[in-house]
């Protein structure tokens, strides 16, 4: 199977990513990342960021706009409504029951796939809308991956060489406020994308107290 961006067949792949690692009843949590992720911090703060957290990191919001609820197809209802519809990061992490969640789907897997084409971009709405409509309690409804869209375009911005820099580290991993367990927190990063391969030397040269490893 091929993984288009933007159509089904992404999330399919996710599904089926979701279902191998579900086979390990030792896992717990789940999380998608891409080749162009770095960790914020090591891997004791990420566990316990994860581990401790009452919600699973999954963006999804109401975006009123053309690119939110314009995408919207009304052949969708009666299992999706347009009060449901939601937008999100296509990279989350999920506990153990969301994540069986997204891969035993039937009910609003086949309107997505049906109904959901380009410019209806799958991946930023099919799991975002699902899981608010069975377990949105459980949701933080936030990605805790740092993401760059204020150059504008269809594709966030790419760092390479000549952006890293440990001011440049710490910044975007303290760059916004948000909650984490009813509390509010300026620790809401703990993954930063889209580096370019030429991030990869400089970045293997900050001092380990940048990253903590």
């Amino acid at each position: 199977m091929v993984a288009e961006w933007g159509r089904m067949s992404m999330c399919e792949a996710e599904k089926r990513l979701l279902a191998n690692a579900l086979l390990d009843i030792s896992n717990e949590w789940f999380v998608l990342l891409s080749e162009s992720c770095i960790p914020l911090y090591n891997m004791s703060t990420v566990y316990s960021y994860i581990s401790q957290s009452s919600h699973s990191f999954m963006g999804s919001y109401d975006e009123p706009g053309p690119y939110g609820r314009g995408r919207y197809d009304w052949h969708m209802a009666p299992e999706v409504n347009i009060t449901d519809w939601r937008k999100g990061s296509q990279w989350f992490e999920v506990d153990r029951k969301l994540a069986l969640d997204m891969v035993i789907d039937t009910t609003y897997y086949p309107k997505f796939r049906d109904f959901c084409r380009p410019a209806c971009y799958v991946d930023e709405h099919y799991f975002p809308t699902m899981l608010t409509i069975r377990s949105p309690n459980l949701l933080a409804n936030r990605s805790f991956t740092y993401v760059d869209w204020s150059r504008g375009g269809p594709h966030p911005a790419t760092f390479g060489q000549h952006d890293i820099s440990a001011p440049f580290l710490r910044r975007i991993a303290l760059s916004k406020t948000c909650t984490y367990n009813g509390e509010s927190t300026s620790f809401c990063f703990l993954f930063a994308r889209k580096f370019a391969p030429s991030a990869l030397e400089p970045l293997l040269k900050l001092d380990s107290e940048v990253l903590g490893f």
